[in-house]
């Protein structure tokens, strides 16, 4: 009786490690069949429909201050942070979708609420303009209902830790590399978001992490071996730009 509750408590311990590991999609799902464009609305309804942790995506700020989706600095030839947005709108994504503002991506978000929005915000090289972008985007996530679905991350340690100034409540995982799990336990964030060589390099960091309470995730695995072997390690989360592949495995 005893040996068969034992082994039962072992296979119970197997299957929540094998559970632990959650997918969410790199800039949304967009590595489609026709493919579609990285950070488009269609590429978070992608997401929605693999029925995933989550889909993160990247948040910047024009001059005039309006938050939009974009992953680089520049959308076309234009520096985002430098132009107005009247001027931004005007050259659409290549799919043929408008440029995204962040109000119309979380709509999207919000109809499927089983879905976290990984929030990116992107770092600014005026302080100021950082905690801007955070003060606009926490207000934007609030008035719209969000903050249950809605988790933060940046490789700005400045926007990291206002974000838990202005909300203690979210989560929020640093993405840079540098900083130890001790360190992000000292600075009051909730986890780290490392490229996968990172704790390649550092191969005790998610054990130690898990130890602290920290939240453990890696990007962009696109490799299943490497994915495997993270999973083995009990990583939280995997951030990737084939969710479809690696979401049964």
């Amino acid at each position: 009786m005893m040996k068969n509750f034992i082994l039962g408590l072992t296979v119970l311990s197997t299957v929540l490690m094998t559970a632990q590991t959650q997918i969410i999609a790199h800039r949304g799902y967009w590595q489609t069949q026709p493919p579609t464009t990285e950070n488009s609305v269609k590429a978070l309804e992608n997401a929605q429909q693999l029925k995933i942790y989550g889909a993160e995506f990247d948040v910047r700020m024009s001059k005039d201050g309006i938050l939009v989706v974009n992953h680089d600095e520049n959308h076309g030839k234009m520096e985002i942070t430098g132009t107005d947005f009247r001027e931004l709108k005007k050259l659409k994504l290549s799919n043929g979708e408008n440029l995204p503002i962040l109000k119309d991506y979380l709509k999207q978000g919000k109809k499927d609420p089983s879905v976290k929005l990984i929030i990116e915000l992107k770092p600014i090289s005026s302080q100021e303009k950082e905690n801007e972008l955070v003060e606009k985007t926490i207000k934007m996530v609030k008035d719209m209902k969000l903050e249950s679905q809605s988790e933060f991350i940046s490789f700005s340690l400045n926007i990291c830790k206002e974000v838990k100034r202005i909300e203690p409540k979210f989560k929020v995982q640093y993405l840079n590399g540098e900083l130890s799990p001790e360190q992000i336990k000292k600075e009051g964030l909730d986890g780290m978001d490392y490229h996968y060589s990172v704790f390649s390099k550092n191969p005790t960091w998610i054990s130690e992490a898990k130890a602290l309470g920290l939240i453990t995730n890696s990007w962009t695995v696109n490799d299943i071996t490497v994915y495997e072997q993270l999973k083995a390690q009990g990583i939280d989360f995997i951030t990737t730009n084939i969710p479809d592949q690696l979401k049964d495995k």
